[in-house]
């Protein structure tokens, strides 16, 4: 198996254990609807640990950014935050994509409450940024 197929199938499975262990439905993950299961993902992916260091670091507290109360701050590894960061991106991608109707690469002109609802979550992005080129 290939590195590339061997980390897809650790954030597939994450994925899977989200929703058959945690309960994390499709409805569950909609309600989620200011980007909460993206910035839960940025936050794991930038955890900081020193790379080519697998070992578990002590976090004094959620950071700043997390989207839902410390108690759900779960970090680990470094390689189990990134999966989980992935994992959490899928999500996000899959709430995009039930939100839309389809499956789409872009997103439809009209509908692009992300960069909305991103914007009202982090006044210190102006909200030009997020915008340009959504046309």
């Amino acid at each position: 198996m290939s590195e590339v197929m061997r980390a897809i199938d650790s954030i597939a499975a994450e994925r899977r254990r989200q929703v058959e262990a945690e309960g994390w439905t499709p409805e569950h993950d909609d309600a989620h609807d200011k980007c909460e299961l993206a910035r839960a993902a940025a936050c794991y992916a930038l955890a900081p640990s020193p790379l080519g260091i697998e070992r578990e670091w002590v976090y004094p507290g959620s950071p700043k950014g997390w989207p839902w109360s410390g108690t759900w701050w779960k970090p680990g590894f470094y390689r189990r935050n990134l999966v989980k960061a992935g994992a959490l991106i899928v999500a996000e991608i899959e709430r995009w994509d039930r939100l839309n109707g389809v499956v789409r690469e872009h997103p439809v002109q009209g509908r692009d409450d992300h960069a909305a609802a991103l914007a009202s979550t982090t006044p210190e992005t102006p909200s030009a940024n997020l915008t340009e080129g959504a046309s």
